[in-house]
């Protein structure tokens, strides 16, 4: 393998945790703005005329879309990645999500077009997820790769905080608008302009990618050659027990994130009545929650194993389910907030060592592969699935308790998948 001389390390480290930060925080800023704006406005921009549970579960239904179309951009973006190298990945999968987010913003509505806003709704979510799903592998290997031993879980912790950051910016910016602008002018346009923003945000994100340098573990790969022809087909052959068992163990994560950041913020604005400023910075609060859990189990992992920090967070979240909702339904204020930043804390706990652990399962030869495609298939179970069921325990009168008994369920499932995999902090990538 081929190595870099102290002098040069220390900078080439530096701009590869900038890279992986920024870009994941443009992309899940992207990716947030949607679910957001799902939660607060497109059920009546691009599905007017529908009773408000039906709407509510039409909007939420295109943010499931790109939960979907994330592990066919896995597998794309994967066979190339572990193919021709990450680095080229990471920028493509930056341009297709950005200016598919900018297309949304600019997209008429329901009334000025009629059926063809909410269908090309749907196919403009479909590509940011075919985005998404090349970009948090791409990341993390960049992280993971670069990173010396023993500091594996260090260095993917940047990654893993692009969602707390995307997400501060993309709420931050809801929570201004809404302060700013009246209701009519909210739902009218104001919606928009997060959208547009994400121009701005692809430029800066562009500039940095193109400056990094392909992993050492990737080059090591090429001059070896030790490139896989048909990675996917590898992958399949070979590991394909570990791609199900870690998509299972990421499904907790997504479904605490999801629940707590898409369903309660329709459920507490629409149903508890709480205003809409005072939900979105509920959230925000407790997705600071969630950037300290995540900083905190990552530095963890390296010391007491990536696998353990997991079983702990996730037997946590096995409990918290059943405390999540009772809190909600009190509509107060500091409970509903405790509820909100218990759930994405424990989140943070279990997606830190992720960033790591997900890459150390693979081999080289398909590991931008594996890695994603197990990340984007428990997106699938976790993240498109949750505010769907949530929304419809909801409407058939099941309550508040059936749906904490369900992000449970979730849990205990990640949980078993984690008993079967093996710890992976001390091998040699």
């Amino acid at each position: 393998m081929t190595t870099t001389s102290p002098e040069l390390a220390a900078p080439s480290r530096s701009r590869i945790a900038a890279a992986s930060l920024i870009g994941t925080a443009i992309e899940f800023y992207d990716f947030y703005i949607y679910g957001t704006a799902a939660a607060l406005v497109l059920n009546t921009a691009f599905f007017p005329g529908m009773d408000p549970v039906a709407a509510t579960l039409a909007s939420f239904s295109t943010f499931a879309v790109a939960f979907v179309s994330r592990p066919l951009g896995s597998a794309v973006f994967g066979h190339w990645g572990d193919r021709i190298g990450r680095k080229s990945m990471l920028v493509v999968s930056l341009l297709v999500m950005g200016l598919s987010t900018v297309a949304i913003g600019l997209l008429p509505g329901y009334a000025a077009i009629g059926v063809v806003a909410p269908v090309l709704l749907v196919l403009l979510r479909f590509t940011q997820g075919i985005g998404l799903g090349g970009e948090w592998g791409g990341a993390a290997l960049l992280a993971t790769e670069h990173a010396p031993p023993g500091k594996r879980g260090l260095y993917a912790m940047f990654p893993q905080l692009g969602p707390s950051v995307g997400f501060i910016v993309a709420n931050g910016l809801f929570l201004i608008l809404g302060e700013v602008l009246s209701d009519a002018e909210f739902d009218g346009w104001g919606w928009r302009l997060p959208f547009v923003a994400s121009l701005l945000l692809v430029i800066v994100g562009l500039y940095v990618r193109l400056k990094i340098s392909e992993t050492p573990v990737f080059q090591a790969a090429m001059d070896q050659r030790r490139i896989a022809k048909v990675p996917f087909a590898g992958l399949m052959r070979h590991q394909w027990r570990r791609v199900l068992l870690g998509a299972g163990a990421m499904t907790i994560a997504y479904t605490l994130f999801y629940t707590a950041t898409t369903y309660c913020l329709a459920y507490g604005t629409e149903t508890l009545k709480i205003p809409r400023t005072t939900m979105l910075a509920l959230t925000m609060i407790g997705v600071l929650f969630m950037a300290a859990g995540t900083v905190a189990s990552a530095m963890v992992s390296d010391r007491l194993g990536r696998r353990r920090t997991l079983i702990t967070g996730t037997a946590l979240a096995t409990g918290w389910g059943l405390v999540m909702f009772p809190l909600m339904e009190t509509a107060s204020v500091v409970l509903v907030g405790l509820a909100l930043a218990g759930a994405l804390g424990l989140m943070g706990l279990i997606f830190g060592p992720m960033g790591a652990y997900l890459p150390e399962l693979f081999k080289t030869e398909y590991r931008y592969s594996g890695a994603s495609v197990a990340y984007s298939l428990g997106g699938v179970l976790g993240g498109a699935v949750p505010p769907l069921v949530a929304t419809s325990m909801q409407a058939s009168g099941l309550g508040v308790m059936a749906i904490g008994g369900y992000v449970s369920a979730m849990a205990l499932l990640s949980l078993l998948c984690l008993l079967a995999l093996p710890e992976t902090g001390e091998q040699t990538l």
